[in-house]
C-alpha cells in the first residue's frame, strides 16, 4: 500500500505525524521534542520527497533510502524527521494488522518496571530526596534517577559539592534497598567522572549516565574501565556506525538509543541487536511524557537485551499536557504497555485542532 499523504500538526516543542495511505488508512506517529517545529520542516522538506508514493510496509527499506539519500545533511534533524515518518508508519501497520507495535516486535503487552527519572538540577538536595521518597510511597517506584555534575559543564558542578550532595541526601532517604540511577548529562572529564564513580560506587549506585560528553568515546571508555559500576550512554547519537564504534569498543556497559533522536523503531532495533551481539543491556532513553514513552514502553516489552526498568519522567511538562486522550500512568513501580491495534493511544482533537499544521502529497 502506498503513501499518499503526510501530515504535521506542530508545537515548538512538540510535533505529530499523521500519514495517509491509498486506502485511507491512518497513522499516528512523533517527531523528536524540542525545536519540533524544525524538524517538521525537515520531514516535509527532504523526507516526503522521498516518502510519497513508496511502499507504506516497508518500512526499514524507506528510512534507509531517506537516510542515504540526505547524506549530505548527516545528524539530528534528518534523523528526527524520519523517526516521525517510522513511528507513523508502525501504527499504521499495527492498525491493519489488527495488533499493537509491541506485537508485532514479537512481544506481549504487560507491565513495565519502570525508574523514576529526575530532570532536575535546580532544587536543593534534600528536597529532591524528600520528593523522591513521597513518590516511591505513592507509586511504588523500586528505582530513581537523579542529575549530577552539570549538562556539558566540563567539571563545573552546580556548585561545589552539590554531586555529592545529592547522591548521599538521596541515598539516606531511600535506603539501601532502592536501585539508584545517576545522569552526568555530559558533565565531566576523565578525570573527574573517575573520581565521582568511585563515590558512586561507594554509595552503591547502579547506573552511571554519561559521565563524559557524549562525542568523546574514548574519554568515556577510560571511564566504563576504571570502574566496577555500569558507565552508560548513547541517547544523543544519531549514527549507526558510531553506535558499532561504542560497542566495539567496549565504551559503555548499557547503550541507551532515543527512539526519537535515532531515527524511529528500525534503526534502535539494530542497535539493540548489536547490543545483544555483543552481550550487553539497551535501556532506551525516554525523558519525558510525549509518544516517545509510548514508543519505548512497546519497544522494551519486546527486546530481549531490555534492561531490567525502563526511564519515565516524574516531571510534569506542560507541553506535554492533554495532548494524549488517556495519560500514562505508574502503579506498583511500573506502567503497561497502551493495549490497542498500533501503538494504543489516541491523540487529542481539540490538541491537533490548536497545532499549526502543514501536509505533503
Amino acid at each position: 500500500m502506498k503513501i499518499k499523504r503526510i501530515e504535521t500538526f506542530s508545537t515548538r516543542m512538540l510535533s505529530i505525524v499523521r500519514v495517509t495511505t491509498e486506502d485511507g488508512m491512518q497513522g499516528y506517529g512523533q517527531l523528536a521534542p524540542y525545536h519540533a517545529n524544525l524538524s517538521a520542516a525537515v520531514l516535509h522538506q527532504q523526507i516526503a520527497p522521498h516518502a510519497l508514493g513508496a511502499d507504506a510496509n516497508d518500512i526499514g527499506g524507506l528510512v534507509e533510502r531517506c537516510i542515504r539519500k540526505e547524506h549530505k545533511f548527516p545528524g539530528s534533524y534528518v534523523c528526527r524527521a524520519v523517526g516521525g515518518l517510522d513511528t507513523a508508519l508502525w501504527d499504521l501497520k499495527g492498525k491493519r494488522a489488527g495488533k499493537s507495535v509491541c506485537e508485532l516486535l514479537g512481544g506481549t503487552p504487560r507491565a513495565i518496571p519502570v525508574y523514576g527519572s529526575s530532570m532536575r538540577r535546580d532544587i536543593a538536595p534534600k528536597d529532591e530526596a524528600e520528593r523522591l521518597l513521597r513518590l516511591q510511597e505513592t507509586y511504588g517506584y523500586e528505582a530513581f534517577k537523579i542529575r549530577i555534575g552539570n549538562n556539558f559543564a566540563y567539571d563545573v558542578d552546580v556548585y561545589p559539592g552539590r554531586t555529592e550532595d545529592v547522591v548521599k541526601e538521596v541515598r539516606r532517604a531511600l535506603g539501601p534497598g532502592t536501585h539508584l540511577f545517576v545522569d552526568a548529562n555530559s558533565g565531566f572529564t576523565p578525570k573527574r567522572a573517575i573520581e565521582v564513580g568511585y563515590f558512586l560506587q561507594e554509595q552503591g549506585v547502579t547506573h552511571y549516565e554519561e559521565p563524559c560528553p557524549y562525542p568523546e568515546l574514548e574519554w568515556t571508555k577510560q571511564v566504563a574501565d576504571a570502574l566496577d559500576i555500569p558507565v552508560t550512554g548513547g541517547e544523543q547519537d544519531t549514527d549507526l556506525a558510531q553506535f558499532r564504534r561504542m560497542i566495539a569498543m567496549g565504551a559503555v556497559d548499557v547503550v541507551q538509543p532515543d527512539i526519537c533522536y535515532l531515527g524511529g523503531i528500525d534503526r534502535t532495533l539494530q542497535v539493540a541487536e548489536m547490543a545483544r551481539t555483543a552481550g550487553i543491556p539497551c535501556t532506551p532513553h525516554a525523558a519525558n511524557l510525549s509518544m516517545v514513552t509510548v514508543f519505548t514502553l512497546h519497544l522494551v516489552a519486546a527486546l530481549r537485551n531490555a534492561g531490567p526498568y525502563m526511564e519515565f519522567t516524574i516531571e510534569r511538562d506542560p507541553w506535554t499536557e492533554g495532548f494524549l486522550t488517556k495519560p500514562l500512568a505508574v502503579e506498583n513501580g511500573a506502567v503497561r504497555v497502551p493495549e490497542g491495534p498500533g501503538w494504543g493511544v489516541d491523540i487529542s482533537p481539540e490538541w491537533l485542532a490548536k497545532a499549526e499544521y502543514a501536509v505533503s502529497e
